[in-house]
């Protein structure tokens, strides 16, 4: 039984989830891509996974570079993962050139400034996953941001946090 790629999207796409953007740092260029295929792994050593597509230009660079860093987005940063989501972009010197806020940790790969959090790591592992990799980072550097509301995506749409 073959499951349609539309019904795998419309499906995963019910499951909300906090929008998050990995950025990579190689041969003096950095790159960052919007994905919200991340997870907490291990505590001890401390992990985290990201899943990133085999055709992204993030792809190669994590695997050249051996680092990654993941920051959460908060509420009020949806231009930040729009911008991130556009394809067609190129690896640039600095994220200066985006005009985009930005700390280098301690990988030197870049952090959003104003995020909810983030995780600097150094590549653990690489799992195939389809046509996506998995990477497993052991994570350096962690830390919070502002405390704000972190943006999440349900149904093909940007939301927000609403107390119960």
């Amino acid at each position: 039984m073959t499951v349609r790629p539309e019904d795998f999207r419309a499906a995963g796409g019910r499951f909300a989830s906090g929008v998050t953007v990995v950025t990579a740092a190689h041969a003096g260029k950095v790159y960052g891509i919007t994905a919200s295929a991340f997870s907490s792994v291990s505590l001890d050593p401390p992990q985290v996974l990201v899943c990133v597509a085999r055709t992204s230009k993030l792809h190669e660079m994590v695997v050249e570079g051996k680092t990654f860093a993941v920051s959460i987005l908060a509420n009020d940063q949806r231009e930040l993962s729009e911008l991130f989501a556009k394809p067609d972009r190129e690896p640039v010197e600095s994220f200066v050139e985006l005009d985009v806020p930005h700390v280098l940790h301690a990988t030197g790969t870049p952090v959003l400034r104003g995020c909810v959090a983030f995780f600097d790591c150094t590549l653990a592992r690489a799992y195939d996953g389809g046509d996506h990799s998995i990477f497993v980072g052991d994570v350096r550097a962690a830390g919070l941001g502002a405390e704000r509301p972190p943006l999440l995506y349900f149904n093909r749409g940007y939301r927000g946090i609403t107390d119960l």
